[in-house]
C-alpha cells in the first residue's frame, strides 16, 4: 500500500467515487460527479492523501488549513475530513496509517490543534479527539417573541441575498472568532464557496453601523418553517435585533428553527416563550465534533485560572512529554519539565481540559489518564469549564 498526496483536481478520480459512495445516495444520480468537479477550485488549499494498492484507491483522508479560538488564542487548526474507505479496504488499516501520516504533515505546516466530526467517536477516540458540545437547534413560534416587535431597539436589521451579504457576513464570522472559545473558521480559499449559497442573510447593526449579529436562512413556504443556520451574536443587542426580525414574520411562518451554541437559553428569551431547544447526536451521521491538541506549547498565553501543576502527556509522539503549567498573569505557561508529575494524561485527557469539556474528575471517569489528588484543583482552577462553540461545520 502506498500513500501519497493529491491536488485538488485529482480528487476527482481517487477520492470522490469512495466519498459518494460513503455519504451519498448510491448509485449517484448523473451530474453529481461533474458538480463535485466544479467544487474542487474551493479545496485546493487542503492537504488530500490517498492510498493505493494495485492501481486502485483504497482509502482517502484531507484536512483544510483553519483557524480556531481556544481560551482567547486564536490557533491555526486542522480540519480533518473526507475520510473514507473502499468496502474492501475497510478495517484494514488503511485509514489509521493515513490520519496518523495527516495529523503530523499538518503538525509540520503550522496547525497546532485539529478538530472533526467522527462517523464513531471510539475511532477518532484512538488518535487523542475528545467530544466537544455539538450546536442545538431551537425550535419556537414568533408569537412567542412578538413582544420585541413595539420595543424601540438602537439598531437596525437588513436583509440580504448570501451574495450581497457574503463580505459582512464573512468579516463577523473572523470577528467572533477572535472573542468566543471554540469558534472555528475556514480559510479565504474554502469560504469563497459559501458566496453562491441561496440564502437570506439577516445583518443586525447598532446604530453607529457596527455588525452585532447574523444569521442567514431561508423560508420554506408561506405557512412553513424559517429555518436558520447559526444564530451569531457579538451580545444582547444583536441577539434581541434578529429576534425582533423573526418576530416580525408572524404572519408568514409558523414556526422558527434556529441553531445555537450550547451556552444559549432561548427558553428565556420571552415570557411566553414556548421553545423546543433539541441537541441531537447520533452515529453515523449526526455526531458532534471533537478536538485534540497537536502542540502543548502552542496553548501558551491561553486564559487559565490561578495554578500550577505538573502533568506528563502520554502515548503520543506528537506532544507526549513532562510539561509545568502554571498561570501567569492569568494566562498560561507551558514548559518542559523534569519534576514528578501530578497528573498522567492521554491526549484526549489534556485536550478535554484545554478546550473545557472535563474537569480533572472526567477525565478519571472517562480513562484518559489518572490524576493524583494534588493535582485536581490545580488543574480545575487552570482549565475551569467553558463550553465551546464551533461553528464551522464540515
Amino acid at each position: 500500500m502506498e500513500i501519497r498526496q493529491i491536488t485538488a483536481d485529482e480528487r476527482i478520480d481517487t477520492m470522490y467515487p469512495l466519498l459518494a459512495y460513503a455519504f451519498e445516495a448510491s448509485p449517484a444520480e448523473p451530474g453529481v460527479r461533474e458538480q463535485y468537479r466544479q467544487r474542487m477550485p474551493f479545496f485546493r488549499s487542503a492537504t488530500s492523501l490517498i492510498a493505493e494498492e494495485g492501481g486502485q484507491t483504497l482509502a482517502g483522508v484531507a484536512a483544510f488549513p483553519m483557524q480556531q479560538n481556544v481560551r482567547g488564542l486564536v490557533l491555526d487548526m486542522a480540519g480533518v475530513a473526507s475520510v473514507a474507505s473502499h468496502p474492501s479496504a475497510r478495517r484494514r488499516g488503511a485509514v489509521r496509517q493515513l490520519l496518523n501520516r495527516l495529523l503530523h504533515q499538518m503538525r509540520e505546516q503550522g496547525s497546532v490543534v485539529s478538530a472533526l466530526y467522527p462517523f464513531r467517536p471510539s475511532f477518532y477516540g484512538r488518535f487523542g479527539y475528545v467530544g466537544l458540545p455539538r450546536v442545538r437547534r431551537a425550535f419556537f413560534s414568533p408569537q412567542g417573541i412578538s413582544h420585541l416587535v413595539k420595543v424601540e431597539l438602537p439598531g437596525t436589521v437588513e436583509r440580504l441575498p448570501m451574495g450581497e451579504a457574503f463580505d459582512e457576513y464573512d468579516a463577523f464570522t473572523r470577528r467572533l472568532l477572535r472573542q468566543r472559545h471554540g469558534f472555528s473558521v475556514f480559510d479565504e480559499v474554502r469560504t469563497a464557496e459559501f458566496r453562491d449559497d441561496k440564502m437570506w442573510v439577516a445583518v443586525a447593526r447598532a446604530a453607529g453601523g457596527e455588525v452585532v449579529g447574523a444569521v442567514r436562512y431561508r423560508i420554506e413556504h408561506f405557512g412553513g418553517d424559517l429555518v436558520g443556520d447559526d444564530f451569531l451574536t457579538a451580545g444582547p443587542l444583536g441577539r434581541a435585533l434578529l429576534l425582533q426580525f423573526f418576530a416580525r414574520h408572524v404572519d408568514q411562518v409558523s414556526r422558527i428553527v434556529i441553531k445555537l451554541g450550547a451556552d444559549e437559553v432561548p427558553d428565556l428569551w420571552g415570557t411566553d416563550m414556548a421553545v423546543t431547544t433539541e441537541g441531537r447526536v447520533a452515529y453515523p451521521s449526526n455526531a458532534g465534533p471533537m478536538a485534540r491538541v497537536l502542540d502543548m506549547s502552542a496553548l501558551a498565553g491561553a486564559r487559565a485560572g490561578a495554578g500550577r501543576v505538573t502533568v506528563e502527556v502520554i502515548d503520543d509522539d506528537l506532544i507526549g512529554g513532562v510539561y509545568r503549567l502554571e498561570s501567569e498573569g492569568g494566562r498560561l505557561t507551558v514548559a518542559a519539565d523534569k519534576a514528578a508529575p501530578a497528573a498522567r494524561l492521554t491526549v484526549a485527557g489534556i485536550s478535554g481540559l484545554a478546550y473545557g469539556v472535563l474537569d480533572p474528575i472526567d477525565v478519571l471517569a472517562r480513562g484518559f489518564g489518572q490524576v493524583d489528588a494534588e493535582g485536581v484543583e490545580p488543574l480545575r482552577a487552570l482549565f475551569p469549564r467553558e463550553l465551546p462553540y464551533m461553528f464551522a461545520d464540515f
